[in-house]
């Protein structure tokens, strides 16, 4: 397998002792409806994949919660044995029920499993970042992470874990994690049109930890904006090229793990985040979810 060398939108990122692309992909959307069961078209996933390695992305985010097992299985079914260059980031936190729900599974036993079952489902001895999966559906959760994490922790002093992270968490949350032990990256849902974690992204960037936003277009409800298709209209481009490209020159500590089925869409989001937007572009944009 062969990868690319042109940089990518936004060029990379170091955490920890990994160099990787901002621009990433998210492996979510590679599973069933609902993020459940497989694919219907397991070739067209598996292209996807390959693809992304082929055009450079370094970055791969996955869960063993996805399907369960399936974008792991898919990950590694299409580009095991892994370039040097590539790094997988996985979650554990929550588990799936027969509803297709996302109950809590922090205990100990629970990570502890949840790191084995990704270490056995991407087929690697270590697993490149690990994120902390907090709160739940609705958003984070206030509460103590402590036995959680330091359990994770326990993981990384035994080798199986290079580096840890913290995924839909609060300020607070974050803060008690670093007081642990440190933590390259945080996952939260920000976008264009929800910027709570502002001050937080400000203060990450600082300290040189990554922040990786979820739904960067809007999730379920794609984002929507009489400034957006403004601006869009003006580049001839599509508001959701515009989102995209706005998140890399929000905050350089930044990283896109926009998620897709379609080898098309993955080459329309790739050209999409490399848009260059001027000042007055961007105060348009930042008007958005003030």
């Amino acid at each position: 397998m062969s990868t690319l060398t042109t940089p990518l939108p936004g060029g990379t990122w170091t955490l920890g002792d990994l160099s990787v692309t901002r621009f990433g992909y998210g492996a979510m959307q590679l599973a069933g409806p609902g993020v459940m069961g497989p694919p219907a078209d397991r070739d067209g996933a598996l292209a996807v994949l390959r693809r992304a390695v082929d055009l450079g992305i370094t970055h791969i985010d996955t869960s063993d919660a996805y399907g369960p097992g399936i974008t792991n299985e898919l990950i590694r079914e299409a580009l095991h044995p892994y370039p040097e260059s590539l790094h997988v980031m996985t979650k554990v936190g929550a588990h799936r029920d027969e509803q297709g729900g996302w109950p809590p599974a922090r205990r100990p036993d629970e990570l502890r499993r949840a790191v084995h079952d990704n270490l056995d489902g991407l087929g690697v001895d270590v697993l490149d970042l690990v994120n902390l999966r907090l709160g739940n559906a609705e958003g984070p959760q206030e509460g103590s992470i402590a036995e959680a994490f330091e359990t994770l922790v326990e993981l990384q002093e035994e080798g199986l874990v290079r580096h840890l992270g913290l995924s839909n968490a609060t300020t607070e949350q974050v803060a008690e994690a670093r007081a642990i032990a440190p933590i390259v990256c945080v996952q939260n849902m920000y976008n264009l049109a929800h910027r709570h974690d502002d001050e937080l992204i400000d203060a990450l960037a600082g300290a040189g930890i990554a922040y990786v936003p979820f739904f960067p277009l809007g999730g379920f409800s794609p984002l929507q904006s009489a400034e957006l298709s403004a601006v869009a209209a003006r580049l001839s481009a599509t508001p959701m090229s515009v989102a995209l490209a706005w998140l890399l020159h929000r905050s350089p500590n930044i990283l896109l793990i926009p998620g897709t089925s379609s080898v098309a869409h993955l080459r329309e989001n790739l050209a999409g985040a490399g848009l260059r937007l001027t000042a007055a572009d961007l105060a348009e944009l930042d008007r958005i979810g003030r």
